[in-house]
């Protein structure tokens, strides 16, 4: 496997390996070409003055040596809960250690002076950009389930951009100080599979002020002013069940949180994956052709309160996938539609369809630094398909899969035409690294349902996927979210393949966690991948009367460390956090 080039003697500026990054990314499909350089790209080749731009910048970034670069990161500091009952508060806290697993391969001394690096990337997943007013939210299943509905979701928006804040503050990788790359997300970028949160995750990402409200514009119509006892009414006098746990009175607060806010946007290249609720209506509904259901999310209605043993019959349904179509939740509605409350019909929560979603990508407004169509491009559309290959560095390739299942139901898996257009990538680029990118883990991929725009082609769960892979010794990981927690899996297959798989804590349950990831060649015969989480800009320490962007931000990290019901254990045990982990590759 050849190894020509490193970023080891780089600066710390945008280089030859950024802009490949930001052009180099792939139009794909089964049955439809692919290529893996910039000049034959069809998915989102830059323009003359883009390419002219980075380069300048290039130009304008002096030359240094590289160097660690821990400042922001969960290495030099993390959010700490102080006291052990009740409503806590958070402050700062020592930094995670840095953890060396060997399960593939042992480390060798001396390979911090030997190794070269590969590439740098950041891993974004589980962003859950919440519309907190949509008629179709499961919020009342809280009767049932006290973690069905989080009292910080009407502050996503701020929440993620202060995210976006801190990835634009890293100078350079943790261990090596390489550049970033790029940033990837790993699906669940919306909630709710609605358009306005679609609008907000792209503004996010790219840059551009945000409004995060729907419905009437002068205030919040939802379940945060409904005066219900079992949701936290923050600027209410009603004791209502989070209150009596030690929530805090917030006058302003419904205001504030939705009031016009700005994203900087990454200062990064950025591609996206898709996931279940990006996909699906309610993450689990393959609902979009049901035009009932279509007329209540824009409409003027909205259920906010049922029974315990209702809320558990539906919840039920949902996990045990009894109705993955959506008909017994129709039914559910049309049953409750005198109970509903009145609030602003809004066009803008209407459900997006794959193609919407893959249109949206691909609109210039949201471009940002690029790459145009952030790894989507014309040829999913026509072929429709989520899923395609870029060129992360000279020896790296990314591939980017679609794991979500049409069919309905919130786990997932593959056709057999994305199954043999990932064999035939890897194949292709069998001289390259390989890094798999999806939304659903391994154990998550067990939702075989017929695609019903391809009924007759099999379906293919986590299992077939790791066992493919494993056939294909270049890869290095599988990174991915869906399950909101921080797990690191070795994977050391039949076939002789090795290579780890990476899963990250979400960023809409505590501890609110991204990921950085560093691929390098040890000169040794083995590979390192060094992972180090970060959080977002927002401070560690809240202050209740500061309801500025960054004041909710820092109150959102709060707000889901205190959620009734929240696991504790998302952020995974030490060797699922900062780690390196070695493998052996050729």
């Amino acid at each position: 496997m050849s190894r020509t080039r490193s970023v080891a003697g780089s600066g710390q500026g945008i280089h030859r390996r950024s802009v490949l990054a930001a052009t180099g990314a792939v139009a794909l499909s089964g049955g439809v070409g692919y290529a893996l350089r910039p000049s034959e790209s069809q998915a989102a080749t830059g323009t003359k003055e883009t390419t002219a731009a980075v380069a300048a910048s290039s130009r304008q970034a002096p030359a240094a040596p590289l160097a660690p670069y821990t400042k922001g990161t969960t290495v030099a500091a993390v959010a700490a809960p102080r006291g052990s009952s009740g409503y806590r508060r958070l402050g700062d806290g020592p930094g995670w250690q840095r953890v060396v697993r060997s399960e593939l391969a042992a480390p060798k001394s001396g390979r911090a002076g030997r190794r070269t690096a590969l590439a740098a990337f950041v891993q974004l997943t589980d962003l859950h950009i919440i519309d907190a007013q949509h008629p179709l939210r499961l919020e009342y299943l809280r009767s049932a389930d006290i973690h069905a509905w989080r009292p910080h979701e009407a502050l996503t928006v701020q929440g993620a951009i202060a995210l976006v804040e801190r990835i634009n503050a890293l100078r350079g990788a943790p261990v090596t100080g390489a550049p970033l790359h790029f940033a990837m997300t790993t699906g669940d970028n919306t909630d709710n599979n609605a358009k306005s949160e679609l609008e907000w995750y792209l503004k996010v990402m790219s840059g551009g002020r945000i409004t995060p409200n729907t419905g009437d514009p002068r205030r919040y119509e939802g379940v945060q002013n409904s005066g219900l006892k079992q949701y936290w009414q923050p600027d209410a006098a009603v004791r209502d069940s989070d209150k009596q746990a030690g929530f805090p009175h917030l006058d302003g607060f419904l205001k504030a949180a939705i009031r016009e806010v700005r994203s900087p946007g990454l200062n990064l290249p950025w591609y996206s994956t898709v996931g279940n609720h990006d996909t699906l209506p309610m993450g689990c509904y393959a609902s979009h052709g049901d035009s009932y259901l279509t007329e209540l999310a824009v409409g003027g209605k909205k259920l906010m309160d049922v029974t315990a043993a209702e809320a558990q019959r539906l919840q039920a349904q949902i996990k045990k996938a009894r109705d993955p179509q959506g008909v017994r939740y129709h039914d559910f509605l049309t049953s409750h539609a005198r109970g509903m409350r009145s609030v602003t019909p809004d066009e803008k929560r209407a459900p997006f369809t794959p193609a919407e979603y893959l249109e949206a990508h691909l609109d210039p407004a949201y471009r940002g630094v690029g790459p145009a169509g952030h790894g989507y491009s014309s040829a999913n559309l026509d072929a429709g398909t989520q899923y395609y290959a870029f060129r992360i560095s000279d020896d790296v390739i990314g591939i980017s899969l679609d794991t979500t299942d049409s069919g309905g139901h919130y786990e997932g898996s593959i056709g057999t035409a994305q199954m043999k257009w990932l064999d035939k990538t890897l194949r292709d680029n069998k001289d390259s690294y390989a890094v798999i990118f999806s939304h659903h883990t391994s154990k998550t991929m067990t939702n075989l349902r017929r695609d019903p725009a391809r009924p007759n082609e099999r379906r293919h769960d986590g299992q077939e996927v790791l066992a493919l892979l494993g056939n294909h010794p270049g890869v290095l990981a599988w990174v991915n979210g869906h399950i909101h927690k921080n797990v690191i899996t070795p994977h050391a297959m039949a076939s002789g393949g090795s290579f780890w798989e990476i899963s990250t804590a979400s960023h809409v349950d505590f501890p609110q966690l991204a990921r950085v990831i560093e691929l390098t060649d040890n000169k040794d015969g083995t590979v390192s991948l060094f992972t180090t989480l970060v959080e977002s800009s927002a401070p560690h320490r809240t202050d209740f009367s500061d309801l500025s962007q960054t004041g909710l931000a820092a109150l959102y990290r709060e707000l889901s460390l205190n959620a009734p019901g929240a696991s504790t254990t998302l952020g995974g045990d030490p060797e699922d956090r900062n780690t390196e982990l070695l493998l052996k590759k050729g």
